[in-house]
């Protein structure tokens, strides 16, 4: 009797592990033996790996939209009420990731980023997590391609790390709502006054503007930088 509790204990216990690990990849978890950059890299690797991947698309065609929008809304020294909506579209390719962010702050364009992927494998489902020596094989991986271009170790972990958020949970990556005011004259909007920038914006939010002469939309010049301050800021506005 005794025998038979500890074979339905271990059986119990399998069955949780074969979930527990599919579900930390999808939630962006790591173990503790993982760098930061590494553990992003499985995440995605995992993902393309399943064969559950979505059909490729141009950014600017066919983006993909976060599970959560930020939204900021505020009016005006003039009376206008400015709201400003999305701006966290990604590449479809990108599985939800702000790889334009990403790397930018690594000073390098987005393809070179996304090669950097590819010399990684992930951890077979129904494990703890990458061995020290695949987790090694898979920096070294990451670094083949990044290294080239200056990019150090610490600098790979800390941009990783700065951009890592868990959807599952309703997380976003690091972001600031910028801040805009209308400048007027004789009572008509002539342009638009950018009181703070923002940063973490991954594509080009939505501006609307609404006064007493109905309403008026903006289009805005994301930039892209090194400085997580900046990165993903708005650069300009342009009344539409």
């Amino acid at each position: 009797m005794k025998s038979k509790k500890v074979l339905v204990a271990a059986t119990v216990l399998l069955a949780f592990s074969a979930v527990a690990v599919p579900l930390a990849f999808a939630c962006g978890t790591q173990s503790e033996n993982k760098t930061s950059a590494e553990a992003a890299a499985v995440q995605v690797q995992a993902r393309e790996k399943s064969g559950k991947k979505p059909a490729r698309a141009d950014a600017s065609k066919s983006p993909s939209k976060p599970a959560t929008e930020t939204v900021s809304s505020a009016t005006d020294q003039n009376g206008y009420s400015i709201v400003i909506s999305g701006g966290y579209d990604t590449d479809l390719q990108d599985h939800g990731r702000p790889i334009a962010l990403i790397a930018a702050a690594l000073g390098v364009k987005p393809e070179v980023f996304r090669q950097a992927f590819s010399g990684v494998t992930p951890a077979g489902a129904g494990s703890s997590g990458p061995t020290s020596e695949q987790a090694q094989s898979n920096k070294a991986a990451l670094m083949k391609v990044l290294a080239p271009y200056g990019i150090t170790n610490e600098r790979l972990d800390e941009v990783s790390n700065y951009y890592r958020y868990n959807g599952v949970k309703g997380e976003v990556w690091k972001r600031t709502p910028a801040a805009l005011a209308t400048t007027t004259k004789d009572g008509v909007v002539t342009g638009v006054t950018i009181k703070h920038a923002g940063s973490g914006y991954s594509s080009a939010p939505t501006i609307k503007i609404t006064g007493p002469n109905g309403e008026i939309t903006a289009i805005a010049t994301i930039a892209y930088t090194t400085d997580f301050k900046t990165n993903g800021s708005i650069a300009s506005i342009e009344i539409k």
